[in-house]
């Protein structure tokens, strides 16, 4: 039993050291300035202002459609926040630039916790619904949403897998939400 116990957590130890050391190459990026004030700009965008805006454009731009959209979008948000903070406050992860040396922090952490990414979940969540209804916004939004995502890991604030289960759940939600519109 020990040695089943010890082969886990040297595979845990494994995937950790790997992942840091992903995390850090994909840190380094904010070594460059030109990268660092567009990752800087995705991550702000992903605040909430961008998603925000786009709410209250598609009534707008598809009337009656765009309401339904904007109104499941904006359950589906509100549901992403409870998830993600509860997670957050289950697994107190602290973020890369908190618990490695090695990760330079470019951007101002929203709170302490780094799991799952709230900011990529939302992303995924709202351009899935949007692009689910309005396929033409894909163009834009796809792109924005990646760039989102991948801010997170880049600016020091979060690990991969932090951005991967906050794209999982993202999609989840917003498939569930375009099911809806």
């Amino acid at each position: 039993m020990a040695t089943h116990s010890s082969t886990r957590g040297s595979l845990l130890q494994r995937f950790d050291a790997a992942e840091y050391r992903f995390c850090r190459r994909l840190n380094r990026g904010v070594e460059h300035r030109a990268l660092r004030v567009f990752f800087k700009t995705a991550s702000r965008l992903g605040d909430g202002a961008i998603w925000y805006a786009l709410m209250l454009a598609l009534p707008f731009i598809y009337g009656e459609r765009g309401i339904k959209a904007s109104l499941v979008m904006l359950a589906t948000g509100a549901v992403g926040l409870v998830v993600y903070k509860f997670l957050k406050r289950t697994f107190v992860r602290e973020r890369p630039f908190i618990r490695h040396a090695g990760i330079s922090l470019a951007g101002a952490p929203l709170d302490r916790y780094s799991f799952p990414s709230g900011h990529t979940l939302h992303a995924v969540a709202f351009t899935w619904q949007a692009c689910a209804a309005f396929p033409e916004l894909g163009f834009v939004l796809i792109p924005l949403a990646l760039s989102i995502a991948a801010s997170r890991v880049v600016l020091g604030l979060h690990y991969p897998t932090d951005v991967l289960v906050g794209a999982l759940l993202g999609a989840a939600s917003g498939a569930l939400g375009a099911s809806l519109t």
